[in-house]
C-alpha cells in the first residue's frame, strides 16, 4: 500500500514517521502528491474532531467566549475566505527566517481556527483546572503580529538566542495564561531554514510536532493537561462519550 492508503489503513502515525525520515526528499515528485492528500485527509480529521469535541462541551454547558471581536476569540471558525492571500503574506513576512512549515498552511486551509479557552472573565469557576484547552491563533491575527512594526526585530533576537536558536510563530497561550496565571512562553511552531512538512511544536510540555500535538489533543479530547495527577478533573464521563466518536490522525 501507499501512504494514503496506509494511512486510511490505520497506520496513522506510522505514516507520518515515514513522512518525518524522508526529509527534503518528501518534496521530490515521487513522494509529495502522496504526502499531500495524507494531510488533505488529516487536517480534514482534525476538522471533523474539533466539531465533535465543541458539539459535545455546549452539550455539558462548558462556558465559551461568546461577545466575539476578533477571528482568534471564536471556539471555532472554518477558513477565512482571503485565507490563501493571508499565507501568502505570512510567507513573505517570515522569508528572511525561513519557511512555514507546510502542516499549519494545511491547518488553515482545512480547519480554519479554534479556542477552546474556558471563558474565566465571565465565570473564573474552571469546570477542568490546568486542562490545557487547545487553542491555534487564527490566521489573520497571526498575520497582524508578524507584520507589525517590531516583530522582525523582536524575532531575530529569539533566532541568534542559544536557548531558542530559531524563529517562530505564536500559535497559542501556554497552559497557565489559559488559566488566567501568569505563565511562559506562548506555544509556538517553529519557521524552519528549509521548507518541511511539519516542524517543532515548541514551548509545550510534550516538546513535539505540530501534527503530533493535534494528536495528544484528540487523545485527550480536546484538553491535553486534563489528566495531570495533580488536578482533580472530573473528565471520565465527558471522555467516555466524547473520545470514540473521534478519529485517528
Amino acid at each position: 500500500m501507499n501512504l494514503h492508503e496506509r494511512y486510511l489503513n490505520g497506520e496513522t502515525k506510522a505514516v507520518y514517521d515515514d513522512i518525518y525520515k524522508l526529509g527534503s526528499n518528501a518534496f521530490d515528485d515521487s513522494h509529495i502528491k502522496e504526502i499531500e492528500k495524507v494531510m488533505k485527509e488529516t487536517f480534514e480529521r482534525v476538522l471533523f474532531n474539533l466539531n465533535i469535541i465543541y458539539k459535545e462541551l455546549i452539550e455539558i454547558g462548558y462556558l465559551f467566549k461568546t461577545d466575539f471581536e476578533f477571528n482568534f476569540e471564536k471556539p471555532l471558525h472554518l477558513p477565512l475566505e482571503n485565507t490563501e492571500w493571508l499565507i501568502k503574506e505570512l510567507e513573505f513576512a517570515v522569508k528572511d527566517f525561513g519557511f512555514v512549515p507546510i502542516s499549519l498552511k494545511y491547518f488553515y486551509q482545512i480547519v480554519g481556527g479554534v479556542n477552546f479557552i474556558w471563558d474565566f472573565e465571565t465565570n473564573d469557576k474552571f469546570i477542568w483546572e490546568m486542562a490545557d484547552p487547545i487553542q491555534i491563533s487564527s490566521l489573520d491575527s497571526l498575520v497582524e503580529e508578524v507584520t507589525s512594526e517590531y516583530w522582525k526585530e523582536d524575532i531575530q533576537r529569539y533566532a541568534d538566542d542559544d536557548e531558542f536558536g530559531c524563529a517562530f510563530l505564536n500559535l497559542s497561550a501556554d497552559n497557565l495564561h489559559k488559566d488566567n496565571v501568569s505563565g511562559g512562553q506562548p506555544y509556538a511552531i517553529e519557521i524552519t531554514r528549509k521548507p518541511t512538512i511539519d516542524a517543532k511544536f515548541m514551548n509545550e510540555p510534550n516538546e513535539t510536532s505540530f501534527i503530533n500535538y493535534l494528536r495528544i489533543c484528540f487523545d485527550n479530547c480536546g484538553f491535553p493537561g486534563i489528566t495531570r495527577m495533580d488536578t482533580n478533573n472530573d473528565y471520565k464521563v465527558f471522555f467516555n462519550k466524547v473520545k470514540p466518536q473521534l478519529k485517528k490522525i
